[in-house]
């Protein structure tokens, strides 16, 4: 049996004649909300405190904390002092300037200091104040990526009884919660419960609980729960349909997906350059160059226009089926078209070229890429790790060398931890390159 969680204060004495107080509970600590049980409603209670406001409130100012040295320790150091400098007076009665406080609830959260941070919102909300939508939906984002949907979902219910409903973008924030978890049931429970209280689902709103509902039980399921939301009056834009595109090609079910996409004007929408290249790149995959570029002649328009995406699948695709030399020309291309290609437009020719043990080329590729001021990634040192694994470990540490020299001073520790992070990666690349250290 958990111990009693809600620790009541005496009223804090008052000069004049007593006047009648209001009384606010609210979180103090933060569990760890992965044992809440979503099944059993959150029946959980988190600790709370009691907070009583005298009736004739004073606001003060919190000593500043933005200001510290730019040593993490000062800055950690008056983020605490601030704090709890407003925790000693809100206990005292006073209240706090709403502009500060919530300027700390977002300093708390950025340093990792959620508890803080939900007692920050605590004394903003049982002081009168109505907390602005940005700093709950902050809040309430913060914990639901820190897998806390439980307590995140506690604190929108004390809110809603403090007389702060929540709105689209916090609720959407829950779903999405709950579909990270893998609780799409709970998720749509929540949804039906929160339409009966007045809330209007967004384009976003469907579009997480289909993808869920495809990542949880296929593609097939998540179609009819977009006929069951246009049947309860829902209205799904493009997104919706993109993401069951998505499900079907990553289902394999390429026809299926054609098929589905040919058949979008009829439910009322274009589709748009995500649509194409969503169908392109499992055509691409597939090798099946004449429809894919049967679907390129089409993709003229303000809305289909080839993007950065499409030559990057195109690209990608080419490499990766070995045509390395085509690839290189859809680079170029690419540039002719006024796009600026990133790494992700280089790796996967790199790659190939590793493969096939063309260490020119592969150093050319590299010096065009710094040319073009496009710093390699991860993904290139993972390009480049493809050497060892075909033996030519002298080789990729020769590039290495070239392309570390090649590096700012600023950019050196970032260099070398995607190049040990790439190289570790790799199963074999240990016996390797120790073999070559030898």
């Amino acid at each position: 049996m958990a111990p009693a969680l809600l620790n009541p204060m005496s009223p804090l004495p008052h000069p004049t004649a007593p006047t009648p107080r209001k009384t606010c509970y609210f979180f103090s600590q933060i569990p760890n909300l992965h044992t809440l049980s979503l099944t059993k409603g959150f029946s959980r209670v988190l600790a709370s405190t009691q907070i009583t406001i005298p009736s004739k409130e004073t606001v003060f100012a919190l000593p500043t904390w933005r200001h510290a040295r730019n040593d993490p320790r000062t800055r950690d150091h008056k983020l605490n002092e601030a704090f709890l400098y407003m925790e000693h007076m809100v206990d005292k009665g006073h209240k706090p300037d709403v502009f500060q406080s919530t300027q700390l609830l977002y300093d708390l959260c950025k340093a990792n200091k959620i508890r803080k941070a939900t007692r920050v919102m605590e004394f903003i909300i049982c002081s009168g104040t109505t907390p602005d939508a940005a700093s709950c939906t902050f809040l309430v984002n913060n914990l639901c990526k820190r897998g806390n949907v439980g307590h995140a979902m506690q604190l929108v219910e004390k809110m809603e009884e403090c007389g702060c409903p929540p709105n689209t973008v916090i609720c959407n924030s829950l779903l999405r919660g709950l579909c990270v978890q893998g609780n799409l049931h709970q998720s749509l429970l929540l949804l039906d419960r929160l339409m009966h209280k007045g809330l209007v689902p967004n384009v976003f709103t469907y579009s997480f609980l289909l993808e869920a509902a495809y990542k949880d039980k296929g593609v097939d399921e998540a179609m009819r729960l977009l006929d069951d939301i246009i049947a309860k009056g829902g209205r799904p834009n493009l997104v919706s349909y993109n993401v069951l595109l998505t499900g079907l090609c990553k289902e394999g079910r390429v026809e299926e997906a054609i098929g589905y996409f040919r058949s979008l004007p009829t439910k009322g929408f274009d589709p748009n350059v995500v649509s194409y290249n969503i169908l392109l790149r499992s055509l691409c995959h597939q090798g099946r160059w004449e429809e894919a570029n049967v679907l390129l002649a089409e993709m003229v328009g303000e809305d289909r226009s080839p993007s950065l995406i499409t030559y990057n699948i195109l690209i990608g695709s080419l490499a990766n089926h070995g045509h390395t030399d085509q690839a290189l020309q859809v680079l170029k291309e690419m540039v002719r078209s006024g796009f600026k290609p990133n790494a992700a437009s280089h790796n996967p020719i790199i790659a190939q070229l590793c493969r096939e043990g063309k260490i020119d080329t592969v150093i050319r590729c590299l010096e065009h890429m710094i040319y073009r001021h496009c710093s390699p990634n991860e993904g290139t040192y993972n390009s480049l790790a493809v050497l060892c694994e075909m033996r030519q470990v002298q080789d990729a540490f020769f590039i290495i060398q070239i392309l570390g020299n090649k590096q700012k001073s600023s950019s050196m520790s970032d260099f070398y931890k995607y190049v040990i992070m790439s190289l570790c990666k790799r199963e074999t690349l240990v016996q390797h390159c120790s073999s070559y250290m030898r």
